[in-house]
């Protein structure tokens, strides 16, 4: 498996591309298509990879903008916890499961909080986060009982994983589950007092 990094400059976003190089294979996912660049289709065409699903972690403007580019182009099935997510090909994902992507184990939990559909992958050891949870910080939230929500869902579902999980968050750098339980100032109470304030 190789993970290939781009990023939107227009809104600061991360996209990903998940492939399974094995020879017998060749296929990739994609993680929230914010923009899609020619760097982007000619790094898939170049490689003879198959673009097998697209991955939302949530329906927000910034990370489904290049969803239609694609579409135009390849034929992915789509995953997304939003029945809105504009595609005839989309699964809609409830709660948490399993499938199996592009010959890849792929993990789905919800984790709402920041948006009623936010959801995290998790291929091999790599978590993507999107909105729910950055590098030192977590995602925004509407209310007081969407933050509480949040962290709750982040406690149980991402740092009860490895320490040595990479998190890939859907702006900024990449992180550890390790990183985030020592440093996340937003996460410091539930870590202080071990549950939710």
């Amino acid at each position: 498996m190789k993970i290939y990094f781009h990023l939107c400059l227009e809104e600061f976003t991360n996209c990903y591309v998940v492939v399974n190089d094995e020879p017998s294979v060749m296929k990739a996912i994609i993680i929230d298509p914010g923009k899609i660049s020619p760097a982007i289709i000619d790094m898939l065409e170049k490689n003879n990879y198959t673009l097998s699903a697209v991955l939302v972690t949530h329906n927000h403007e910034h990370h489904v903008s290049g969803l239609s580019t694609l579409c135009k182009i390849y034929s992915p099935d789509i995953y997304a916890a939003d029945y809105a997510v504009p595609n005839a090909r989309s699964v809609v994902l409830h709660g948490d499961g399993w499938l199996t992507i592009a010959g890849l184990a792929v993990e789905y939990l919800s984790l709402p909080g920041h948006s009623a559909d936010s959801m995290v992958f998790k291929i091999g050891s790599i978590i993507f986060t999107g909105d729910t949870l950055f590098a030192g910080s977590i995602g925004e939230t509407s209310s007081k009982y969407s933050q509480r929500m949040l962290c709750s869902n982040i406690e149980k579902k991402i740092l009860s994983q490895n320490d040595n999980c990479v998190l890939m968050p859907g702006h900024g750098p990449p992180t550890t589950v390790a990183t985030e339980k020592q440093f996340n100032l937003d996460l410091q109470e539930i870590i202080k007092h071990g549950k939710i304030v």
